[in-house]
């Protein structure tokens, strides 16, 4: 069987070029890289990942923290994270926490501190003090997205900027009577993003001097179905109905305009909607929304992680509260417009 010795004679480099190569690490270049991986693939030479942690101590695999794995905004950021992790060499390890608060206590306090990962990335998910520190303590790098840890790195888009700004594009299109279908209480138990979205929505609508109207604000899931539903109820009065409605995700759009549509309604000619997320089918449905980026921030938290491990003195900058704020976008398509009344003057 070929050893690291046989490739690098094959390939014309050392033995630690290769290495480097094989691991993914930046510092070999394109030209050294690919005669590396064709003296391996001609040889049948794997890189032994024993040999590899006994020399590094590392095991270049990444623990990712989620609450979901079923919905469609962590599903993408998932993609984009293990992509990029193999890109860079690294395996992944994920870790779901849809089984609760026991789950939870297993995960942080025994999975995550073994010596399988070399750090963390958790998503929509807030590590507390206590699970910071034994992290820290056991020299693991934390880097979380979707808001500000404290004690900790993090990349977040600022939820309340979201909803100010969603809000403000339907004023600006001249809509005074806008409805607002947000999430339900506790649906995101980390970051409270269902309530820093709908104080966005409020601050805008005050800032305009416009009302929100209480039959005019929606609870939903974040499903299709439940926002289906929801806004049947808001629409339900065709002398009192708003013009244009706010929902907290795209998902909420599609079941908002589906419904707007069953009930003999346009979009956007007698009803404007508007989401946040940018959904893959956000295009097929023509809504306008605003645009996360959510494979980018997916891509974007996993370099910072693999700089942070890579960075000679990690070890002393582990406990560094940094947080990174990702533009809020807005993206327009055909499910805005002004509205009936004012195209009509």
């Amino acid at each position: 069987m070929a050893g690291i010795e046989d490739v690098a004679k094959l390939a014309g480099v050392s033995t630690a070029t290769v290495s480097r190569a094989l691991s993914g690490k930046d510092h070999v270049s394109d030209r050294a890289r690919a005669k590396v991986e064709q003296a391996a693939a001609e040889l049948g030479y794997v890189a032994s990942h024993s040999a590899y942690t006994l020399a590094t101590g590392r095991n270049r695999n990444i623990g990712v923290v989620l609450p979901y794995i079923d919905r469609w905004f962590f599903s993408a950021m998932l993609e984009s994270i293990e992509n990029n992790l193999i890109e860079h060499g690294y395996d992944l390890t994920l870790y779901n926490l849809s089984g609760g608060e026991e789950q939870r206590a297993k995960i942080f306090n025994d999975f995550l501190l073994r010596k399988r990962v070399d750090a963390v990335l958790t998503i929509a998910v807030r590590p507390s003090a206590a699970e910071l520190a034994s992290l820290t303590a056991m020299k693991k790098p934390v880097i979380g997205v979707g808001g500000i840890i404290e004690g900790g790195r993090s990349l977040v888009m600022d939820d309340f900027k979201a909803g100010m700004l969603a809000t403000q594009h339907l004023i600006s299109l001249g809509h005074t009577r806008i409805a607002h279908v947000s999430g339900k209480p506790g649906g995101d138990k980390e970051f409270n993003q269902e309530s820093l979205r709908h104080q966005g929505y409020l601050h805008a609508m005050k800032e305009a001097g416009l009302a929100p109207y209480p039959a005019w604000q929606g609870e939903a899931d974040y499903t299709i179905q439940s926002a289906y539903h929801v806004t049947k109820q808001i629409l339900g009065n065709p002398l009192d109905a708003p013009s244009a409605i706010f929902c907290n995700s795209d998902e909420m759009g599609f079941g908002t305009i589906i419904a707007v549509k069953d009930l003999g309604l346009r979009v956007p000619q007698d009803i404007s909607v508007i989401g946040i997320d940018n959904h893959d089918m956000a295009e097929f449905f023509g809504l306008t929304t605003i645009n996360q980026r959510v494979r980018d921030q997916g891509q974007n938290a996993t370099n910072m992680l693999l700089a942070l491990i890579d960075d000679p003195d990690y070890e002393s900058k582990l406990s560094v509260e940094e947080s990174t704020e990702w533009p809020v976008e807005l993206l327009i398509r055909s499910s805005t417009a002004r509205p009936a009344k004012l195209s009509q003057k």
